[in-house]
């Protein structure tokens, strides 16, 4: 029978640690760009031109037909490439810097369905009535519709940015140590592999779980 061996892991806090860090880092650039992204290419999405919906709807259809780990592969393999011939050698990791770049663009084409979704879900009326005021169109979507859409929205995009948290640990296949990666690399090197995985699993599982349940809460709050 396998003995667990739970010793490694308080002398593995402080580097368990600094991989979090990395992995909330990972996280909180993508959710910032991605909403940024996602919002204007929503935008787009539900423009009259032609051209840019249907380049929008592009985007969003080749991102969200690619599995994650193959667009960090292509970014990590690309980003390099096109950082040395612009900039030269960037000062920031190149692995990390891939990262942002991956899962930000990623993201964008999740968070743009969530958000044109959101915007659809206010009436018409309300356009009609930012309009009768003597507001732009551009106006009336910034003032009227964003703001209404976004309230309405906060649940599904906290939910996504939960998933996106879960999602940073296949940073791995880049070599980039955030948590995920430095408790396998603790575990692999210090024989306790087995209790590292098990140790890592539980803390995504209660910080996953604990986001869950605030979601909840405020999907309750917003919905009386």
């Amino acid at each position: 029978m396998y003995e667990f061996d739970w010793s490694s892991i308080p002398g593995a806090l402080p580097f368990l640690w600094q991989g979090m860090q990395r992995t909330l880092e990972i996280t909180a650039v993508a959710i910032v760009v991605g909403i940024v992204l996602g919002t204007l290419i929503a935008l787009l999405r539900l423009s009259r031109n032609w051209a840019l919906s249907n380049l929008a709807a592009i985007y969003v259809n080749g991102f969200r037909s690619v599995p994650l780990v193959m667009v960090l592969l292509w970014f990590y393999l690309l980003v390099p490439q096109l950082i040395s011939n612009l900039v030269g050698r960037p000062a920031i990791d190149i692995r990390l810097l891939s990262a942002f770049v991956a899962f930000a663009l990623f993201e964008a084409s999740y968070y743009a369905e969530i958000i044109r979704a959101g915007i659809q879900s206010v009436s018409r009326g309300q356009v009609s009535a930012g309009l009768a005021l003597g507001m732009t169109s551009g106006q009336t979507m910034r003032l009227v519709v964003l703001p209404q859409a976004f309230r309405r929205m906060v649940p599904l995009l906290l939910t996504q940015a939960i998933i996106l948290f879960q999602d940073t640990s296949l940073v791995y296949v880049i070599g980039l140590a955030e948590f995920f990666g430095v408790a396998y690399n603790t575990g692999n090197r210090d024989g306790t592999l087995v209790e590292m995985l098990l140790f890592a699993g539980a803390v995504y599982l209660m910080i996953s779980f604990c986001a869950s349940m605030l979601v909840r809460a405020l999907q309750a709050k917003l919905a009386s």
